[in-house]
């Protein structure tokens, strides 16, 4: 009888895609804002890393609203993760906004429009208001399914109790299907919103807790709700004002939010949102959380998106706006006037710089290990001085990307730690900027539409 040979598969679920600075988690500083040597995934460029903690006080504090700061310094020096760090560090409900500055000029819709979407993502609003819930512990769940295929839909009751008093409600099939869907059972406290009907679990009763012998990590206890079953609450929904804006623009509507799709958004509407949202803020039931909108590669913009930045930065519910940019200086996209990071000067005049310096040989090697531990990769110390090394000759990012190509040819040859030997081959099969131009000035006759470079040129490319 033949033997049947079953392929092992890969559970994807359990894929996950490390990002260039999936390794950040922070800005690595104290509580007295001093920048730790290694922390939190940041490895030196510790005055930028200190500028940029106090910046961060700032914003959490609320007194650096419309102002903007500038993380300028050479290609590979850390702009991005300090960057990724701050948003790391302000938490989830301050709004993070990112785009890169080449990106306005392939979007369907104005230059100022893009920008004008990019800063209303950076803009939170708090809404407060009061809803009645139905709170308590869950004492029994009947439902009565029907006996016969067709006939009327499922019943049931749910009897719930405070500490105070016990009632019992009749259920259809929504909340039926609602309290299926959440796995409420016996034990549960739970919270239901009386408008929306939408039900929250709040943990297992501290009463129940013996129920079970083991229990998940995600088990919560909490105490019986007393005083009345029904009561009133205050509610709050964090939202950004373009998400106010998409829900209220009539020709996209809600549905846009899931697309992606926003298109332009009318000027009227925005105006109209901004009236309605001041009013609830001096009634009280909303407040304003300016967030950071980070774009990159500023230079990309043009003398018109800069005239925007200038005129947006002036509002009362601007958000922190925070640049980076590795040119020197150049020309201003649009014009033929030459400028420092290729921006304006009544632009730069507002901005805080902040600069990067090159890291030294002995953060690259910090850099490279915190990355081969992200990566999951062993590496001997011969093979990480080897890297360093590279990483000091060529650039910081080429020696990162070698990790996971020379563990791959570890992978090859059946080895389970990468040697210098693993490097050397994916060093040779790979070339970084240097040898990549040095051998494009050699062969340049053999390419096409090549119209040669000056010594000038090909000596620059070479350094």
């Amino acid at each position: 009888m033949a033997e049947i040979k079953l392929s092992e598969g890969r559970d994807l679920t359990r894929i996950e895609r490390i990002g260039a600075h999936s390794h950040i988690r922070g800005l690595g500083l104290d509580s007295a804002l001093e920048p730790r040597a290694v922390s939190e995934g940041m490895v030196g460029q510790t005055a930028a890393r200190k500028a940029a903690g106090v910046i961060l006080q700032m914003i959490k504090e609320g007194k650096i609203a419309g102002r903007a700061v500038l993380l300028a310094g050479q290609p590979g020096t850390g702009k991005t993760a300090i960057a990724m760090g701050m948003a790391k560090s302000l938490g989830m409900e301050t709004p993070f906004a990112m785009i890169a500055g080449s990106e306005i000029f392939s979007l369907e819709m104005s230059k100022t429009e893009a920008l004008m979407q990019a800063f209303r993502k950076a803009i939170g609003v708090r809404i407060k208001e009061e809803t009645e819930v139905i709170e308590g512990e869950v004492v029994e769940i009947q439902i009565d399914r029907p006996a016969v295929a067709g006939a009327a839909s499922k019943t049931g009751k749910l009897t719930l109790k405070t500490t105070e008093m016990e009632t019992v409600y009749d259920l259809g099939v929504k909340m039926i299907e609602a309290l299926g869907k959440e796995k409420v059972q016996s034990g549960d406290v739970i919270a239901i919103d009386k408008t929306s009907g939408k039900i929250t679990k709040l943990g297992r009763s501290f009463a129940r807790s013996r129920d079970y012998d083991a229990m998940g990590p995600q088990t919560k206890f909490v105490q019986c709700p007393d005083g009345e079953l029904q009561k009133r609450k205050e509610v709050v929904h964090c939202v950004t004002l373009h998400e106010i804006d998409v829900i209220n623009s009539r020709t996209q509507g809600f549905l846009a939010l899931f697309t992606g799709d926003t298109g332009e958004i009318r000027s009227e509407v925005r105006e109209q949102i901004d009236t309605k949202v001041a009013e609830w803020r001096e009634e009280g039931k909303a407040e304003i959380l300016p967030g950071v909108l980070f774009i990159d590669e500023v230079h990309m913009l043009d003398i018109e998106c800069f005239s925007f930045l200038n005129r947006a930065l002036e509002n009362e519910m601007s958000p922190i706006l925070v640049v980076a940019t590795n040119r020197g200086i150049t020309n201003i996209r649009g014009t033929n006037y030459r400028s420092p990071h290729g921006i304006p000067i009544d632009l730069l005049d507002r901005l805080l710089i902040i600069s990067t310096q090159p890291y030294t040989e002995d953060e690259i090697r910090k850099i490279l290990d915190i990355r081969c531990e992200e990566e999951e990769v062993e590496m001997s110390e011969e093979a990480k001085v080897l890297l360093t090394k590279i990483g000091v000759e060529t650039s910081l990012r080429y020696a990162i990307h070698l990790i996971t190509s020379a563990a791959l040819a570890c992978q090859k040859r059946k080895g389970k730690i990468v040697e210098m030997e693993d490097i050397n081959r994916v060093y040779h099969l790979f070339l970084d900027v240097k040898r990549s131009t040095q051998y494009l000035m050699e062969f340049q006759g053999q390419y096409m539409f090549s119209d040669g470079a000056d010594d000038d040129d090909a000596n620059a490319m070479r350094s």
